[in-house]
């Protein structure tokens, strides 16, 4: 399940290029991200069946885009330029906000030395382009800092990511069944033109 409004709501770090740290530390940095528990141990409803749960994913796969939200902060900090996360790692980093003493004590001062900010677009072409551009550069940065391909079905191409705008609520599942919209060109007249 998406929390996604009307419009594209796209995000990304308030990480500057002044934030770069020197490739030793860019090392220990990235095996702290990857030690952090993002699962707290003991929890009848940890992290990752959270994210599984709130989200409709197996819990194979919120493993996996947990995985892909700790090298999206790692990004954060050593790509010296803004990034845009996709849509499920934004997913985690929504969820990871929730627990904030994880995140802002945890995370940010005790890992990463410094906050990590999540800040939605203002709205506008402008801003839009912006954030298919950082978007475009994140997955660059991906495989220059990671020496392999991200996983396409967690950072899809810019432009899927961006093709369309989620429109998404929360539902209780308990009360609503959930159908997919019908394509409604299956019940229109086949012409030469449509055929």
């Amino acid at each position: 399940m998406n929390l996604f409004g009307n419009g594209i709501r796209k995000f990304q770090s308030t990480v500057t290029p002044a934030a770069f740290v020197s490739s030793t530390n860019q090392t220990s940095l990235r095996e702290r991200v990857e030690a952090f528990a993002l699962d707290q141990a003991g929890a009848s409803l940890p992290f990752t069946s959270r994210l599984a749960r709130e989200q409709g994913w197996s819990h194979a796969f919120a493993g996996r885009v947990a995985t892909e939200y700790k090298r999206f902060v790692v990004l954060a900090i050593q790509a010296g330029h803004p990034v845009t996360p996709s849509v499920q790692v934004d997913q985690a980093w929504h969820l990871h906000l929730v627990y904030t003493r994880s995140y802002w004590q945890g995370l940010c001062r005790e890992v990463l030395g410094q906050d990590l900010h999540h800040e939605p677009t203002t709205g506008g072409g402008a801003e839009a382009a912006k954030f298919v551009d950082w978007y475009s550069r994140t997955l660059e940065s991906y495989r220059r800092i990671f020496r392999e391909e991200p996983p396409a079905d967690i950072w899809p191409a810019p432009e899927r990511r961006f093709a369309e705008a989620p429109k998404a609520r929360w539902v209780d599942e308990a009360k609503f069944w959930l159908l997919p919209k019908p394509s409604w060109s299956i019940f229109r007249p086949q012409t030469p033109s449509n055929r």
